[in-house]
């Protein structure tokens, strides 16, 4: 998963190797100059990694950085796009995504936010102050 903001764990074997997220581009493809600094960073720190085993571990860093990327996108954008049609659905959808993300700022601040446009101020500030404290 995620090393805060700025890596993603990969396994590669029984080494747990963090990967700098600057090495990928916004859609989870690699930056090629990124990723050849990273390969030679592992070869100089592991000399025993060959040019199979960094493709191997490349290969597994593009999969778990879509796995990253697909789970950050969830919660406040689907949860904002599904009020604009059904704001009670958004709500239900935001507190089964917090149930089991309850770090994920943005998806508590989207809670706060449809919660006062339906009328439940209280319980929208909460939401929002929450959000705000995690952002």
């Amino acid at each position: 998963m995620s090393k805060g903001k700025h890596y993603i764990e990969v396994n590669h074997g029984k080494l747990r190797v963090s990967v700098p997220r600057q090495m990928f581009r916004e859609d989870g493809s690699l930056d090629p100059v990124e990723e050849q600094t990273f390969r030679d960073l592992m070869a100089s720190r592991y000399p025993w990694l060959n040019e199979r085993s960094l493709d191997v571990m490349m290969a597994s860093a593009v999969k778990e950085m879509a796995t990253t990327l697909a789970h950050e996108r969830r919660g406040a954008p689907i949860g904002r796009e599904i009020a604009d049609d059904d704001p009670e659905k958004a709500v239900s959808y935001l507190q089964r995504h917090l149930e089991h993300e309850p770090e994920d700022g943005e998806a508590w601040y989207a809670l706060g936010e449809i919660l006062c446009r339906v009328g439940r101020t209280d319980d929208g500030y909460r939401a929002l102050k929450r959000g705000r404290g995690l952002r």
